[in-house]
């Protein structure tokens, strides 16, 4: 979990996930070229068949991006810890992703990693201004890699328990939006990486598009499968709805329904 700073103007020191926003340059074939997948490959694994084959392909580069600028840990072939700290000091310096890679001949690997899932935000969000449509990825830590923060986008990052974080979260100790908490409550249900990842690898990742409603019990979120929300079929484990009460979310049958 990355810490974000205090005066962030989206999501305020709030706990997320490494990630950012998809840049042209993502989908430029020099990038594309150093990707040890085809497109076409990469596109089908996301499920979205209205998606551009060259656009999808580039979700999983941005992906990779991110999680290298955010959190230092770049998903790539033959990677030394030489390689990351020369490729963060050439993205500081401003130089193209597709150049940092050439220079140092990298290869992006994308099958360390498995789409998880789909998040659209609603027309009338619960707790921020802007509206987001966010895929999610799931990943393995290379091994002999560290995660550190950038310092500039993030001011910390730990390795949290799925449901040591929610705890955290229950306990107002951290903050987090209702993706990250809906996340985390879904992969606590797995005892392992590879437990998660083949869960991944076996499905397509699902759209969840969260649906704010106004009830006797104040403000709620409902997810697909709730009788409220226009899709029947459940998208994930977990509540399918949840109270939203100064900007944070819990299940209305408590702590452990999260888990259930």
């Amino acid at each position: 979990m990355m810490e974000r700073p205090a005066d962030d103007r989206v999501l305020s020191g709030a706990h997320v996930f490494p990630g950012g926003k998809l840049d042209p340059e993502d989908a430029h074939h020099s990038v594309l070229g150093r990707v040890d997948a085809r497109p076409d490959a990469l596109h089908a694994r996301l499920g979205e068949a209205g998606l551009d084959v060259n656009e999808g392909a580039a979700l999983f580069v941005a992906a990779i991006r991110e999680a290298f600028e955010e959190a230092g840990v770049l998903l790539a072939d033959g990677v030394t810890e030489p390689m990351i700290v020369q490729a963060s000091v050439m993205r500081r310096e401003g130089r193209p992703f597709a150049e940092v890679l050439q220079a140092l001949d990298l290869r992006l690997d994308p099958t360390l990693m498995q789409p998880w899932s789909r998040w659209i935000t609603p027309k009338v969000s619960s707790n921020m201004r802007k509206r987001f449509d966010t895929r999610f990825f799931v990943a393995r830590l290379p091994q002999g890699q560290q995660v550190q923060a950038d310092s500039s986008e993030t001011v910390s990052a730990a390795w949290m328990v799925p449901k040591v974080a929610l705890t955290r979260y229950w306990h107002r100790e951290i903050d987090m939006a209702a993706p990250q908490v809906m996340t985390l409550a879904h992969l606590s249900r797995f005892d392992s990486v590879d437990a998660a990842m083949a869960e991944a690898a076996g499905r397509l990742p699902p759209t969840i598009r969260p649906e704010p409603i106004e009830t006797a019990q104040g403000r709620l979120i409902c997810y697909p499968g709730d009788p409220d929300h226009p899709e029947s079929q459940r998208a994930m484990p977990g509540p399918t709805r949840m109270r939203i009460h100064e900007g944070r979310f819990s299940p209305i049958e408590g702590f452990d329904a999260w888990f259930a």
